[in-house]
This record gives structure tokens, C-alpha cells and sequence, in this order.
């Protein structure tokens, strides 16, 4: 990260300007000029392809357990850590679950009886007298 900002402001500041103020040996600076990647961003590139392949192949279905096992098989070495943050990075998730359509909940009925509520007093409640296991329930 400090290299690309030495890159992008070396035609304001000279690289060994740049390098005192934030103690850091110029050193260092040359070579990442001709390679600015590290060996990890490299590998996670490779891996990135692959597991993106993979993912297409299944159908887009598969996570990243099944997306590791599928590295392993091809005599990849990775973490289980590290193929988990590559399909996040890359924007590739699994799919969870089916939506189901549409569905009907049971539909109106077939005849609408005309129901006629009547109470005869105010405060009145019917008592239905029911058989439980052991008791009358009222």
C-alpha cells in the first residue's frame, strides 16, 4: 500500500524524501516496482479461477466446503479459511434453499351460508359441556 502511494506521488517527491519521512528503506521500493504483487495475491488469483470454475460447473451451487474438496481434488493445497474468504471476495455464494411458488390456502367456499347470530341478553356466554380424559370441562 505505502509503494503505490511512493508511485503515485514520485513525480512530486523524490522516492528518498518519501522514504525518510516514513522510515522506510528505498530499498525495498525498487523491486516492488517490477513486481508489485505479492506471492499471496498471486496465489489467491490462481485459486480465484479455479474456484470460480468450479463454481459454474456445479450449477452455482456449491459453497465453500464442497468448492475446497473440489481444490483438494485437483491437488490443491488450501485452508478451509481461506477458500471460505476467496467465493466472498469474488462475489460467488451458494445457493440456500428452494423458493417454492405460489400456492393456494385452501380457496374460498363453495357455498356461503346465511348465518344468523342472535343473543337474548347482554353479557351472555354459552356453556358447552365437554368430556376430557378425567374431568368435565365446562
Amino acid at each position: 500500500m505505502r509503494y503505490a502511494f511512493f508511485a503515485a506521488h514520485r513525480p512530486l517527491f523524490s522516492v528518498r524524501t518519501m522514504c525518510q519521512c516514513l522510515r522506510i528503506h528505498p530499498s525495498r521500493f525498487y523491486p516492488w516496482l517490477k513486481n508489485p504483487l505479492s506471492r499471496r495475491a498471486k496465489e489467491d488469483a490462481r485459486q480465484t479461477v479455479l474456484i470460480s470454475k468450479d463454481w459454474r460447473e456445479s450449477g452455482k451451487l456449491y459453497g465453500y466446503r464442497k468448492l475446497r474438496d473440489d481444490l483438494l481434488d485437483q491437488g490443491e493445497t488450501c485452508c478451509p479459511n481461506r477458500v471460505a474468504r476467496l467465493p466472498k471476495l469474488s462475489g460467488i455464494k451458494a445457493q440456500i434453499g428452494y423458493k417454492r411458488g405460489p400456492s393456494s390456502y385452501g380457496g374460498k367456499p363453495f357455498e356461503l351460508l346465511p348465518i344468523r347470530w342472535t343473543v337474548s341478553g347482554v353479557n351472555y356466554a354459552a356453556l358447552c359441556l365437554c368430556w376430557s380424559v378425567s374431568v368435565w370441562v365446562k
